[in-house]
């Protein structure tokens, strides 16, 4: 089995070059800067909670054109929401026949992909991925990747390849419930984004804790009146988070030992897109609550101010605004 990479950025070299050190035969595509820094250095691929692994410069194919996953049979799409459209139109020439599954932010990617392609597969990656730099990759949050079982005849030869690459997997006959769940607790990447602070920092911080927790709160009243259910996260409901996030830090960081590990330097992929002046994903994010608000005829003022907030940091393109919780909860509830 070959496996193709599209958006090799974080989550896909995170990925890929675990699938690669499991015995896969996998190929990169992504950007030109990317392809340079692993040719230089190759991969390492850093884990919370075990030795990192390391895939020399060598042994790597990292390519800038989607017609080098011409022979793939799956290819895993990693690239942002807002390419989704055009990567499904040219993976429909390409590869028309593979497995393709989507590794990506928000709720709508899977759909948007079966518009071009028969052969889709929903996933979704709980765990965050920062790019370090020198071919650096850290797992900076634990959890699984969920995948969508489907009756696709490549599903057990790709299951079987992730289950050799140590990647902590589970599968679901329905994910759209843990796709809402996860474009939720996603809701606070524009915090990150908008603070320039670490997951830590947000975490024992009661002013941006309060922030994410009204985020959070506006968002489950949006999909309780448009009758969305979402899942479970790690076995607890998530209209418990808001409830934990307004408690006392104490309390907070018990909750969070029990439920995740998180790395010191975890931060959202949102909070790269900004450091490095790149369009961000909010459209897909706090941007879907606000679509799904109007489509309600109702509103989602909070969420509104967020999407207006990063759009501002992206047309100044200088980086994090880097506001202090005070400042972030006077600008979200003016």
């Amino acid at each position: 089995m070959r496996i193709g990479v599209y958006g090799a950025g974080a989550i896909g070299c995170y990925v890929g070059g675990l699938l690669q050190s499991g015995g896969a035969d996998v190929v990169f595509v992504g950007r030109a800067r990317t392809r340079d820094e692993v040719a230089a250095h190759g991969l390492t691929l850093e884990d919370l909670q075990a030795a990192p692994a390391r895939l020399q410069a060598d042994e790597i194919r990292y390519e800038t054109d989607p017609e080098a996953l011409a022979d793939c049979d799956v290819v895993l799409v990693c690239v942002k929401s807002a390419q989704t459209e055009a990567v499904a139109e040219q993976l429909a020439k390409t590869v028309p026949s593979a497995l393709v599954v989507s590794l990506q932010n928000g709720v709508r990617n899977p759909e948007t992909l079966r518009i071009h392609l028969p052969d889709v597969m929903a996933g979704i990656v709980e765990f965050n991925v920062r790019s370090m730099g020198d071919g650096v990759f850290r797992r900076t949050m634990s959890g699984p990747i969920l995948l969508e079982s489907t009756g696709s005849p490549g599903a057990n030869a790709w299951f079987e390849a992730m289950e050799r690459s140590a990647i902590e997997l589970e599968t679901k006959t329905d994910i759209v419930p843990s796709q809402w769940t996860k474009m939720i607790v996603n809701l606070n990447n524009a915090v990150s984004a908008l603070s320039g602070a670490s997951t830590p920092t947000l975490l024992t911080t009661p002013g941006y804790r309060r922030v994410i927790a009204d985020i959070i709160d506006e968002a489950l009243r949006v999909l309780k009146e448009a009758r969305i259910q979402p899942a479970r996260l790690r076995g607890v409901p998530i209209g418990w988070m808001p409830k934990v996030l307004r408690m006392p830090t104490r309390i907070v960081r018990l909750v969070t030992r029990a439920q995740m590990k998180v790395d010191p330097e975890a931060r959202s992929s949102m909070w790269e897109d900004l450091t490095r002046r790149r369009p961000t994903e909010i459209d897909f994010l706090n941007g879907e609550v606000v679509r799904l608000a109007e489509r309600l005829d109702t509103s989602a003022p909070i969420n509104g101010r967020v999407v207006a907030l990063i759009r501002e940091a992206e047309r100044a393109g200088n980086g994090p605004p880097d506001f202090d919780a005070p400042t972030l909860e006077r600008l979200l509830r003016s």
